[in-house]
């Protein structure tokens, strides 16, 4: 148990977002970002706006603002800085991460996916395949939504090249073992490609503990503003011939997989987002969602159908939840006039919900992060039983 306290009242107004009377539940989807970081993006456009290389004093400030922000990407995710990616999504970033990857791939090469991802770490390996008569294989899931690691092991083979999964379920909340599944896909000679998406707001990254070989993740679901950011191994960004055009430069080596000119107003709100957990501690932020998870799951309705890991081990503060004799659709409405914002559907988790046997309507989403409070979440707790 953390000995460090959270001072969720002091937190709370660094957001003037949650001062409009919602509570929100819906950061799986994209959490408010505090103050700071809207301050950053506006302080870029006031006093830096220009593109990179000039010689003039407007864009040197461009020039080590994005210096700035691989330092600052490099401590977030445990990488060195040269290994950091930016780019318009975590998405986007995957498709051209995969397709760089793949470009020596053979027909017949395998990906191993999971049932537990969501989409954007799936679809881009589906496509890739139909492209190139690759062949995607799914690790299944158990009936608690935990990775079926046994499963996993036996679907590799020396046709393997990668091993894409989860940190973290979006929706069902699930953890993995990103250092257990990087043993078996390197096992067999193949990388490991993480989705930290999910689990960005809830723990600190490590892509060098984890020996993940690419991880891919989403500033704008950990209080920062909407862009992607990756970071592969250097020898691996070395090796791949990236989709480019010719006058960019090739150094950094994560730089090679940028197009285009970078969202510079949102490389000055990710730096901020991070400077704001980092002053609040990761310590904290992880027991307060602990304790209001335990809350969730103690006090949620009978009427209510769980869907997931019953306790707080093995899983974030994320619940995906139906209610007797109603959609998700009317549940997440009925929420939403009550003033608690919860999500419905798949959420791009395709597998999971088919896995679980909620292809047609999917499930409603709780999602908890740090400045939530009790109150809030007894609030959301009554609101449910009243439905």
């Amino acid at each position: 148990m953390s000995t460090v306290a959270l001072d969720v009242a002091a937190l709370r107004a660094r957001f003037s977002a949650l001062r409009a009377g919602l509570a929100f539940f819906d950061g799986p989807g994209g959490t408010q970002v505090p103050d700071s970081v809207v301050d950053a993006v506006s302080a870029y456009y006031r006093e830096a706006n220009a593109n990179v290389g000039g010689p003039y004093e407007t864009s040197r400030r461009t020039d080590a603002l994005i210096t700035q922000a691989r330092l600052t990407a490099g401590e977030f995710l445990r990488c060195t800085s040269d290994e950091t990616i930016f780019g318009a999504n975590m998405t986007t970033l995957n498709f051209a991460l995969s397709r760089a990857a793949a470009r020596n791939w053979k027909a017949g090469d395998e990906i191993v996916v999971t049932k537990l991802d969501h989409d954007a770490n799936v679809s881009p390996w589906l496509e890739l395949a139909r492209d190139n008569d690759l062949r995607v294989v799914f690790a299944d899931i158990g009936d608690d939504t935990s990775l079926d690691l046994d499963n996993l092991e036996r679907l590799l083979s020396e046709r393997t090249r990668v091993v894409a999964f989860p940190v973290a379920s979006n929706a069902v909340g699930t953890l993995t073992d990103p250092k257990r599944v990087a043993e078996l896909a390197h096992g067999v000679g193949a990388l490991a490609w993480a989705d930290a998406v999910h689990y960005g707001p809830h723990g600190p990254i490590d892509a060098a503990a984890w020996d993940v070989d690419v991880l891919i993740c989403s500033p704008y679901k950990f209080f920062g503003p909407h862009m992607g950011l990756a970071c592969g191994r250097s020898d691996l960004l070395a090796s791949w011939r990236p989709y480019k055009v010719r006058p960019a430069a090739d150094e950094p080596l994560g730089h090679r997989f940028e197009t285009g000119t970078l969202p510079h107003e949102l490389l000055a709100g990710f730096v901020a987002a991070v400077e704001y957990i980092e002053s609040v501690g990761w310590e904290a932020i992880r027991a307060h969602e602990r304790e209001l998870g335990e809350r969730f799951l103690a006090g949620l309705s009978d009427r209510a159908a769980l869907y997931g890991l019953p306790t707080m081990d093995g899983r974030v503060a994320t619940f995906a939840f139906n209610v007797d004799g109603m959609s998700p659709a009317a549940v997440a409405a009925r929420l939403g006039d009550a003033g608690y914002a919860v999500w419905h559907g798949n959420y791009y988790a395709v597998e999971v919900m088919k896995r679980l046997g909620l292809e047609a309507e999917g499930a409603v989403r709780a999602g908890i992060v740090h400045y939530n409070t009790a109150d809030e979440v007894d609030g959301l707790l009554a609101a449910i039983a009243a439905l």
